[in-house]
């Protein structure tokens, strides 16, 4: 049987976890029994996710639009207070608004948004982070959720794959330049995982084609990979919980693959 990793009561920010990967990934922690704070700009959907995720551990939640900087500011915070200090961030974005659009397509102002989601907030939630663990003599793990669609794009997602693509470099400079206080980051590039984000992304493809969703989403979702499935949620949680755990100290600054060789490239 396999070993499963206890994160023993380890403190970790979620972010934009009241459903799709954040949820699940929270979820995922809790089993393994971290305490976690979930983040949501909906409070509404914020509550419905802590009800479910209670079930599973200590949990708390706090409201927050990660496009704002006082909602960072107020996230780490309230997440330190609640925790008693935090531990580690799995750095997770909601979609752009205007995905999934072609180059032509966006505007200025999508421009702007994809920046904020993709590379201003986690670096902006990374500096406020590294700054009260260096002033807490506090070790800290950064673990930013990607996607392999940064080593091959997909048209549709490219604001997207365009600014969070950083985040590669971003998990390499933490690393260097504070491992020494025993601060790291990783990397985790996604592949598909079945969730309501994903599917409407895929319906709004699917129309634009003029062409049935389960076609759509058979050849350019199931059909990428040999396994011909999505990934399923305690893969995800049992990569993570290992980037978190001291197991994986020597990885610092890795980029990390999960997508069931749905990507061809080859990084040598």
């Amino acid at each position: 049987m396999p070993v499963e990793i206890n994160l023993d009561g380890l403190g970790v920010i979620v972010t934009a976890s009241s459903r799709g990967i954040g949820f699940n990934v929270a979820r995922e922690l809790l089993k393994r029994n971290a305490r976690v704070v979930v983040s949501s700009r909906n409070e509404e959907n914020l509550k419905k996710a802590l009800e479910k995720l209670s079930e599973y551990g200590e949990v708390y939640g706090v409201i927050a639009d990660v496009g704002e900087k006082e909602d960072l500011e107020n996230l780490v915070s309230k997440a330190w207070d609640a925790l008693d200090g935090v531990d580690a961030l799995v750095w997770n974005a909601p979609n752009v608004s205007c995905e999934p659009c072609l180059v032509h397509e966006a505007d200025y102002a999508d421009w702007l948004e994809a920046a904020k989601l993709h590379s201003i907030a986690p670096g902006y939630l990374t500096i406020l982070l590294i700054r009260k663990w260096i002033e807490n003599g506090k070790k800290g793990i950064l673990v930013y959720l990607n996607s392999v669609s940064i080593k091959e794009p997909m048209p549709p997602l490219v604001l997207a794959d365009v600014t969070r693509a950083g985040l590669v470099q971003l998990a390499k400079s933490v690393s260097r330049t504070y491992g020494k206080h025993g601060i790291r980051a990783h990397s985790v590039l996604l592949g598909s995982f079945d969730t309501p984000g994903a599917r409407e992304n895929l319906r709004a493809v699917a129309e634009s084609r003029g062409e049935p969703f389960d076609e759509t989403w058979e050849r350019e979702v199931l059909g990428r990979t040999p396994l011909h499935r999505t990934g399923r949620w305690d893969e995800l949680g049992s990569l993570v919980a290992f980037l978190l755990s001291e197991e994986a100290e020597y990885m610092l600054g890795s980029t990390v693959v999960i997508d069931g060789a749905m990507t061809r490239s080859v990084d040598l």
